[in-house]
């Protein structure tokens, strides 16, 4: 696992020479160890920890990988950032400045460049896998159609996505094991199983089916049934193509399909977002792949999460509607209701994820009226408040212009998000289990107290 980088850089192993490791200072080990220095020199008084006198003569150092080897036996928790929040390692996103990177690698550049699938197993493996393509188990598709399909019409895509995970689970009896290659098959079964087992047209609830496949027909990136049973995604169909169907009736040219692909490579992770942390916190407790996707879908319905396009796709059709955007901002700010879209806490400037996309969506012509209402949301609101567009406003864009219902984006990120939740998975299996225990500062009233009455009061 890359989730901690040791900085030890061993040579003449096995001949008994010098390990040449970066070592640790004393204030080092301490963060390291989630300690106070003092304590690091107990260690050492009780042989726990080897210190050598830092050159000059001032100061101890320690091995890297035998502090990380006694912080794994100790169960140290995991240092507090500068700003007072959890921190935990990892080696997948990193987000710096304007910009986001996946396993150090520019995440647009990639998104740019490769499909879902390839992005997908470089996060999980490190290793870009040329012409990856992703297929359903026929058992667990039709499991997750038939339990999909007995859901209320009035259910909404995440709700549809939970409940095609936990039939997708149950179709798993080897779902427990949590070995890497099993994970990844479970993953790799996953995903697509999750856009098949969606309604075609965008969430109407037509076309669910309770047979096995029953979902052929153009761009559905399904094929007739294989002698002997197995996977049913074709296998010249990326997840773009499959899941384009179930967002819109409206037939798919490329270069849609190019921006709902790029879409789904740019949401596959976002660092420790809300439903990744969710994700991590069931990882750490050991459950199940497709249990750890489940409590991410939980978070990811959230207004303030993955259903945020939702509101940025009924703004354009508001805007697109009355003529321009200055009259629904100004009613926005009427009703002290923020303008949906726009902002993010961790970029100064335009989401990159956006930049991304807008620049795609330039060159499909039914987008440019819906394009330039997003323009003209952020330039009618810069007179108020200088923020720039994210990722919700451009899911927006896509989602409008492709006449989707206004829950597609939703769609798109609950289920690219899906991979990152695997990756953070595979990272924290390989960490202590049930380590992100945090201490509650409790604020109710002192014990003790007397027993309460039937009405709920204590008694006197």
């Amino acid at each position: 696992m890359d989730t901690v980088s040791t900085m030890t850089d061993q040579a003449g192993a096995g001949d008994g020479s010098e390990r040449t490791a970066h070592r640790l200072t004393t204030r080092e080990t301490a963060e390291r160890l989630g300690v106070k220095p003092e304590t690091v020199y107990a260690y050492v008084s009780r042989g726990q920890l080897t210190s050598n006198r830092a050159p000059g003569g001032r100061g101890s150092t320690f091995d890297a990988a035998e502090v990380d080897a006694l912080a794994r036996r100790t169960g140290r928790r995991e240092p507090a950032s500068p700003g007072g929040e959890l921190s935990f390692r990892t080696g997948i996103t990193l987000i710096e400045g304007d910009r986001y990177c996946f396993r150090g690698v520019d995440a647009t550049e990639l998104a740019r460049r490769h499909t879902y699938e390839e992005i997908a197993e470089w996060l999980w493996t490190g290793e870009l896998r040329t012409g990856a393509h992703f297929t359903a188990p026929r058992e667990a598709l039709t499991a997750a159609r038939r339990a999909v399909g007995a859901l209320p019409a009035h259910c909404g895509s995440t709700d549809r996505l939970r409940v095609a995970v936990v039939a997708a689970a149950a179709a798993d009896p080897l779902r427990f094991d949590l070995s890497r290659e099993a994970v990844l098959e479970s993953a790799r079964s996953l995903i697509p199983t999750l856009a098949g087992a969606l309604p075609r047209g965008g969430g109407d609830g037509a076309g669910v089916v309770g047979t096995a496949v029953g979902d052929a027909g153009a761009g559905a990136g399904i094929v007739d049934r294989k002698e002997g049973g197995g996977a049913v995604a074709s296998a010249d169909s990326g997840l773009a193509r499959q899941l384009w169907p179930k967002l819109t009736a409206r037939p798919a040219d490329e270069a849609s399909l190019d921006v709902l692909d790029t879409a789904l490579g740019l949401l596959i992770d976002h660092d420790l977002a809300a439903s990744t942390l969710a994700a991590r916190v069931a990882a750490s407790a050991r459950a199940h792949p497709y249990a750890v996707v489940s409590a991410g879908l939980g978070v990811l319905e959230g207004p303030l999460h993955g259903a945020a396009s939702g509101l940025a796709h009924r703004m354009l059709a508001e805007v697109l509607e009355r003529g321009g955007a200055a009259p629904v901002v100004a009613d926005h700010l009427r009703t002290g209701r923020r303008v949906p879209g726009l902002g993010h806490r961790l970029y100064t400037g335009e989401d990159p994820r956006a930049t991304a996309l807008f620049a795609l969506l330039a060159d499909v012509p039914r987008a440019a009226p819906t394009l330039a209402a997003a323009r003209d949301v952020v330039t009618t609101t810069a007179r108020h408040a200088p923020l720039h567009a994210n990722v919700d406003m451009a899911l927006a864009v896509l989602s409008v212009s492709s006449g989707m219902a206004a829950e597609a984006g939703e769609t798109v990120f609950a289920i690219s998000r899906t991979a990152g939740g695997i990756a953070h998975a595979l990272e924290e299996y390989g960490e202590r289990p049930l380590r992100m225990r945090p201490i509650g500062q409790y604020t109710g009233p002192r014990p003790p107290r007397p027993l309460p009455d039937a009405t709920g009061s204590p008694s006197q």
